[in-house]
């Protein structure tokens, strides 16, 4: 079978034809960018998060974990203090590890260069980021060394500190408030169950604690930085990583939650790009399909 054909079978078994089109629609358009940034946005965003970067991409209905909105400049994952702008290294962090447990992969496959300019593009979307001010980034402390005593101090705290309302006595995501809980844009949000990892903000204790600090724009998850002493969010951080004893059941090619759901999708935007001979994800040089799956796998799981 020859190449174009069999991309564009393969788009088919995994979309639909009305996904062939509308992934044909984007890679058109990109090729018509007015920036590099624009481009790569369109190849490999546009999808889930929306020409217009409101979540409203031709595959966000079918994502249980909704794209991020980018219009209103809420950011989750940021180093900055609760409701304020994220620093370019926050967007950048975003879009080269992803988010574990959404669609939203590991964007390895782009270069450095790409991966800046679409952080560079992204700001385009929200006014905020010409009219606001990014202040300076929340300091992490130096980790603490765990033991016993910290453990059980970062028990009491997440119980005096209502983190048991949204993710139950025991971490499990089930707590009382759990199902009302909605974020910003009115759609349903389920707290995160901490016995589960990998963990959506990293894995490092240092992305815990990055976490209780700043909180999560958009979600109910406030920021702890002026309840909480610096042992005491430490001691919270020590003890989720101790109730933190499960890891998420695995699918496709290791991945979990709806990263396969990110897989597919990633496969069909880089195959319509195939279609009208661009490289991207799967094909041309340091495209995704040139790599050593082991590699490829690493980049993925370096999150």
């Amino acid at each position: 079978m020859k190449k174009p054909l069999f991309v564009f079978s393969l788009i088919l078994l995994l979309g639909g034809f009305s996904a062939y089109l509308s992934y044909q629609t984007q890679a058109g358009r990109a090729e018509a960018a007015s920036s590099p940034g624009e481009r790569v946005y369109l190849e490999n965003c546009a999808a889930c998060h929306g020409e217009k970067g409101d979540g409203k991409g031709p595959e966000s209905d079918r994502l249980k974990i909704k794209p991020r909105d980018f219009t209103g400049g809420v950011y989750k994952f940021r180093s900055t203090p609760s409701g304020s702008l994220p620093l370019d290294d926050d967007i950048f962090r975003t879009v080269s590890r992803g988010v574990r447990t959404t669609s939203m992969l590991a964007q390895l496959h782009l270069s450095e260069a790409e991966r800046w300019a679409v952080t560079e593009y992204l700001k385009t979307f929200s006014p905020r980021f010409k009219s606001e001010k990014t202040p300076e980034p929340v300091s992490i402390s130096t980790p603490p060394q765990s033991d016993a005593e910290l453990v059980a101090l970062g028990k009491r705290m997440y119980a005096e500190a209502g983190c048991n309302q949204c993710h139950g006595s025991e971490g499990r995501g089930d707590g009382t408030s759990a199902k009302e809980l909605k974020d910003d844009w009115g759609d349903p949000i389920a707290p995160t169950d901490l016995t589960l990892r990998p963990f959506r903000s990293g894995p490092r204790p240092e992305d815990l604690y990055r976490t209780i600090n700043t909180g999560l724009n958009g979600t109910p998850m406030p920021s702890y930085a002026d309840v909480l002493s610096d042992r005491e969010r430490w001691a919270l951080v020590y003890y989720i990583l101790d109730i933190a004893k499960r890891e998420r059941p695995r699918g496709m090619m290791g991945l979990v939650g709806e990263e396969v759901q990110g897989m597919r999708i990633d496969m069909r935007a880089a195959m319509a790009g195939m279609m009208r001979g661009r490289g991207g994800m799967m094909g041309g040089k340091g495209g995704m399909m040139d790599r050593n799956m082991r590699d490829m796998m690493k980049d993925m799981m370096r999150r």
